[in-house]
Parts: C-alpha cells; structure tokens; sequence
C-alpha cells in the first residue's frame, strides 16, 4: 500500500497543488486541500487503486475537496469579509461546470445534430432558450423541447455505458465504464 500511495504521490502531487493554487491564491488553503485528497486517497485506498483512469479519478477528489473546503470557509464568513477573498458559489459552479464539460463532451458528439446543436448552444455556449429559439429559427417551446430532448438522450447515452456516482449534491464522484 505504502509504495501505491507514494507512486501517486510523486506523480501528481505537484500537479495537483498547482491546479488547487491556481483556484484558491492562498498556500495554505492549497496545503490543506491537498492533505485532504491524500487522506481520502489513503482512507479510500482499495477504490482508488482499481480505478480506470487515476488522474481524472484524483481531478474529481480535488474538484470536490475544494467546493467542501470553500463551503466549511464560507460557514464561517462573515459579511466584513474582503472581496474575492474566498470563492462564490458560482465560481464554484462555474468550477463544476468546466469539469462536467470535459467529461461530458465526447457523448455530446455523439448526439443527433440538432439536438448537439441545441445542447452545445444552451449549455455549452449560455444562450438563452429564447436566444437559442431566434438562432435556429424554431418557436421557443420548440426550442425548449429540443433542449430537453437533447438532455435526456445525453442522459441515455451516458447511463448506457457508464456508471455514474454524485454526491448529495449532484457533483460526480466517479465515472466508471460498465462491464
């Protein structure tokens, strides 16, 4: 076990904390995520050595560990806080979003065009479904159901190969292909 965890370690360690440095500006908060990741990757150590893809696995615990450290910080906030000196939640979101994006992205290619089209320009690109109803010339409820048809196709495709485990939140833990 020993020599596992030290392997990831010195693999990712370093780019790990610049990744968390580059979302926290502040040393220590970056020290104390990290140490969190590697207490969950030594607690969780018999999961995390039988994943498929150890860095997107390590890039999902640090995504996670970073929102829950920013919501405990945020719990103790108050309102004489300094400007920008803890994130907001939609930079939080826009965190999760980013990520799920790069995930999410080879099944969106695989999605009939006009429902890739309606997906990539509300989801992807933040039109509006009115915006997105004027762009392709459609009525806005046609626009919104082509959204919604779009997502659950994505959901059908996703749910087809993958298992996919969220938080309480909704966030993905895990993404593992089915067998």
């Amino acid at each position: 076990m020993n020599d596992k965890i030290k392997e990831i370690w010195d693999n990712f360690h370093q780019e790990l904390r610049t990744f968390i440095q580059k979302r926290t500006h502040n040393q220590a908060d970056t020290d104390d995520i990290l140490q969190e990741v590697f207490l969950k990757i030594i607690t969780n150590f018999e999961r995390v050595v039988h994943v498929n893809d150890l860095q997107k696995y390590l890039y999902s615990m640090v995504r996670n560990a970073i929102v829950d450290h920013f919501r405990q910080k945020k719990s103790y906030t108050t309102a004489t806080t300094v400007p920008n000196t803890t994130w907001t939640y939609s930079e939080i979101e826009r965190l999760n979003t980013t990520i799920t994006i790069s995930c999410l992205h080879p099944f969106i290619e695989q999605l009939p065009p006009k429902y890739k089209e309606a997906i990539t320009l509300s989801d992807l690109q933040n039109k509006s479904q009115v915006e997105l109803a004027e762009q392709l010339n459609i009525s806005y409820s046609g626009a919104k159901s082509r959204v919604q048809r779009g997502r659950a196709k994505l959901k059908d495709l996703l749910l087809d190969c993958c298992k996919i485990e969220t938080d309480s939140y909704g966030n993905f833990l895990d993404i593992t292909p089915k067998k």
